[in-house]
């Protein structure tokens, strides 16, 4: 069914709040029933905000409100876009801040734009991390032997089909890991540097991103028997980030004797002493936070 743009009292209604209402009315639900279940699905989107957009008085905007505007498509039964497409350019992207490497490292940050290169991929890409949530499993060995990223991306300008991510090692030559793609895209391109210290992918998203639109991606990284150990695991951002969670997850017999947090950024970096607490797994939360890298590093002797 398509709905044409209404006038109610001499007043052009937007399209978008012309096809919310209609699409309410259509589906035959509440107000209060299509915001439970927002909230449901942890979208939870305030009473008074619904009615603003139903009636055109405000549209959604950053990156919270689009995300659930695309979960009322879904609720509503209307195709996927059919709502993000009529919000338009204009809503805002939220603080996102000044595009950085996020390490002060002359070298690896050589390497990195040389691979982003070798990937057909901008230096520094228009994409923004606005939340992260990745997943570390350490092996009975102490070493990792996979990561799982799951990121709420955004477009902070013009349209944005393909999103490159790379996994890096100073100072230490390795194989490529394996990269695979569970859910967002699929994996396009594949690169790495003849250094063997980064290592690159190229993600192809289901469907285009233009200005400001979210979408969900989930990668897994794997290290398979007979790759170097690797005992430290991190995320980086180019941008500030509105979340970012790390949570790694030890072998029952294999804790570490110590454990310690790094955080770096382009002007500093911070090395914290963390502690397991009689558990097996440990997480690190930044809010608001970026551009830089959140490490954690173990090992299994007395600390020097």
């Amino acid at each position: 069914m398509k709905f044409e743009e209404e006038v109610v009292t001499g007043v052009h209604r937007p399209e978008f709040a012309t096809l919310f209402r209609a699409a309410i009315v259509e589906r035959g639900v509440t107000m209060t029933w299509l915001r439970e279940r927002l909230a449901d699905g942890g979208n939870p989107i305030a009473a008074a905000t619904l009615s603003y957009w139903r009636s055109g008085a405000r549209r959604p905007e950053g990156p919270r409100s689009i995300a659930a505007v695309e979960e009322i498509e879904s609720l509503l039964a209307l195709e996927r876009g059919a709502l993000v497409s009529l919000i338009g350019p204009t809503h805002r992207v939220g603080p996102i801040g000044r595009v950085q490497y996020p390490l002060a490292h002359d070298r690896l940050e050589q390497l990195t734009a040389e691979t982003f290169t070798g990937l057909g991929a901008a230096v520094l890409d228009p994409a923004r991390d606005v939340s992260t949530t990745a997943v570390t499993e350490v092996g009975a060995d102490g070493f990792v032997i996979s990561r799982t990223t799951r990121t709420l991306l955004q477009s902070t300008s013009g349209t944005i089909t393909d999103v490159p991510y790379i996994d890096m090692t100073p100072g230490a030559p390795t194989p490529a890991p394996l990269f695979s793609m569970l859910g967002g895209g699929r994996i396009s391109r594949r690169y790495s540097h003849p250094s063997g210290e980064v290592h690159g992918a190229m993600m192809e998203l289901e469907r285009p991103l233009g200005p400001a639109q979210t979408a969900m991606i989930e990668w897994k990284l794997e290290y398979p028997p007979g790759y170097p150990g690797t005992s430290e695991t991190g995320h980086g951002v180019a941008r500030r980030c509105r979340d970012l969670m790390l949570w790694t997850k030890f072998h029952p017999d294999a804790l570490p004797t110590w454990l310690e947090e790094v955080q770096e950024t382009p002007d500093d970096t911070t090395v914290t002493p963390l502690c397991l607490d009689g558990a097996t797994a440990i997480h690190q939360v930044r809010q608001g936070w970026g551009p830089g890298m959140l490490i954690l590093r173990w090992g299994y002797d007395a600390r020097e």
